[in-house]
């Protein structure tokens, strides 16, 4: 974008340029401004200015007589009509090359326009004008503008900065040597190759030289990785797993989110607990095991006093001899015990109450150990089925609350932004345990930070986007995610500031997003290609 004091398309350049060249073939010379959107402001206003000049020196020479006297370099003296011609020059107003001369009081240009042109394929294109008085005034539409942006992109090489981050671009597993584009792939190499056949725009991909994905420093008060290539306009685009923040924001522009996603946590998979002698009481907790023993006692005896009380449990042991001398009660202490316990077991005993009030107590306990056994068989056949896995943190609270295991993030990432920032208790205390923690709990790339969690053997969990930690645990059978998102955010596509381009690449990924070819591309490369769906894999041999 520039601007332009000759208007080219002005009758009246045009007639000058015209004249001007029929006068240079005249004296057998050519002239070298062949069309007037070639002419120079410097000659335009040269023009002008001779003009101007000889319009104000006629004015002057029409209202008194001008006396022209010799004048000596050397010499002091001033043209007596010199300070009136300047004042008739003042008062002019003509049309000229450059369009309304006008002078102020001050002998300052007034009410003048600037041509505002874009330089497109089909050469300067005029979009606005500007003047002293009204401002910009564009003269095309939104829909003009972003057309327009489209066509300029159209055959355009972009210079894409990138990382290497797994999924997002990897190198090629090639045995022949690769070159350019083709030696990565990933998520990201597959999104600007869609951007660009939509755009019609060639790119070449280049690695970030310091490997980061920028980060403020405030004492220098400089930008590194990513966001600084953007800045010195050393590349056109930045598309990697680039997280939008409000600092990033203010130094670069992004695209819409071509991705959402929140802060989690991984770690390692709990371990398996070994098999228990006492693990048929796993099913129910202690207090209920505590509470059927008691039940178990009070209906025994409960059991034991009644049958003494009432005359129906009380049996002659001489069934030949009518008057015995003495009865017997089959209900004895151990019996009743006994009798409680078969029940409780559903297997009965040899012996059963008569009495009302026995029947009563023994039909209450009946139904109660039926309860139970049923509970019981239930709870007992989800344990055998479902492995008992015991974890020590289920959240960020439970991290926050403990300083066995260490925890960290990705160095001068966006996830360490966000504790550094956050106001939430929570999250202030967890940084301040990352910061001060020794050894540093940082690290340099999100593949250190998984191998140190597979390494950690359940003392280290990692801090990082949850795409990733999805990629993660799809491949390592060992790791998963604990508890939910502790923020939201998205990947977008940074570019420098005040970009053309960015409504354009905007609209290009929406339209990516509406076709569901970015759930396409996500699938592809987090289920299907680099070992994914391997845990998946597991799950259903062991199912």
């Amino acid at each position: 974008t520039a601007l332009r004091l000759v208007d080219p398309n002005n009758v009246e350049v045009q007639r000058v340029i015209k004249d001007w060249a029929a006068s240079e073939q005249r004296q057998g010379r050519k002239l070298e401004i062949p069309t007037p959107d070639l002419i120079p402001a410097e000659t335009a206003l040269m023009y002008d200015a001779v003009h101007l000049f000889a319009k104000a020196l006629h004015d002057l020479d029409s209202s008194q007589r001008i006396d022209i006297k010799p004048l000596s370099c050397d010499a002091v003296d001033t043209w007596p009509h010199g300070y009136s011609l300047i004042n008739y020059m003042k008062i002019v107003e003509m049309r000229g090359l450059t369009g309304v001369i006008k002078f102020d009081n001050q002998g300052f240009r007034s009410n003048f326009e600037l041509d505002i042109i874009e330089l497109t394929k089909n050469g300067l294109q005029k979009i606005g004008s500007w003047n002293s008085t009204e401002g910009i005034n564009f003269t095309r539409t939104y829909n003009e503008m972003i057309h327009q942006i489209v066509e300029n992109l159209s055959n355009k090489t972009m210079i894409v900065t990138t990382i290497l981050s797994a999924p997002y671009c990897m190198r090629k597993d090639s045995s022949d040597k690769l070159v350019g584009n083709a030696q990565y792939e990933g998520y990201s190499v597959d999104l600007i190759y869609e951007i660009s056949r939509i755009l019609h725009f060639n790119y070449q991909i280049v690695l970030v030289p310091d490997g980061r994905y920028g980060s403020f420093n405030k004492e220098t008060r400089e930008w590194d990785g990513m966001i600084r290539e953007l800045l010195d306009q050393r590349a056109d685009l930045a598309i990697a797993d680039l997280t939008i923040t409000y600092e990033r924001e203010q130094a670069v522009d992004f695209t819409m989110p071509f991705m959402n996603l929140g802060i989690s946590i991984l770690y390692r998979k709990p371990i398996k607990q070994p098999p228990n002698l006492f693990s048929f009481l796993s099913p129910l907790s202690l207090d209920v095991w505590i509470y059927m023993a008691t039940a178990y006692l009070g209906v025994s005896v409960l059991l034991f006093i009644l049958a003494r009380f009432t005359p129906y449990e009380w049996q002659n042991p001489h069934p030949c001899d009518p008057n015995p001398d003495h009865l017997e009660n089959q209900f004895t202490l151990m019996n009743c015990m006994w009798f409680a316990i078969g029940s409780l077991m559903q297997q009965g005993c040899d012996f059963l109450p008569k009495a009302v009030s026995t029947r009563m107590v023994a039909g209450m306990w009946w139904f109660f150990t039926l309860i139970m056994i049923s509970s019981y068989t239930a709870n007992l056949a989800a344990f055998l089925t479902v492995e008992r896995m015991d974890s020590p943190i289920e959240s960020a609270e439970d991290l926050a609350k403990q300083t066995k295991i260490k925890y960290g993030a990705l160095r001068g990432g966006s996830t360490v932004a966000f504790f550094r920032d956050s106001n939430f208790s929570t999250y202030q205390r967890m940084w301040s345990f990352m910061e001060s923690a020794r050894p540093s709990v940082f690290t340099n790339s999100n593949s250190d930070g998984v191998e140190r969690v597979v390494k950690g053997k359940g003392n280290y969990a990692f801090l990082m986007e949850s795409t990733s930690i999805e990629y993660v645990i799809e491949r390592n059978c060992d790791l998963t995610q604990i508890g939910g998102l502790l923020d939201s955010k998205g990947y977008g596509i940074a570019m420098p500031p005040n970009s053309p381009y960015r409504t354009a690449i905007s609209g290009a990924v929406l339209k990516l997003q509406e076709e569901g070819k970015l759930h396409i591309l996500k699938t592809k490369w987090w289920k299907e290609k680099r070992g994914g769906g391997a845990c998946r894999d597991d799950t259903l041999k062991s199912t």
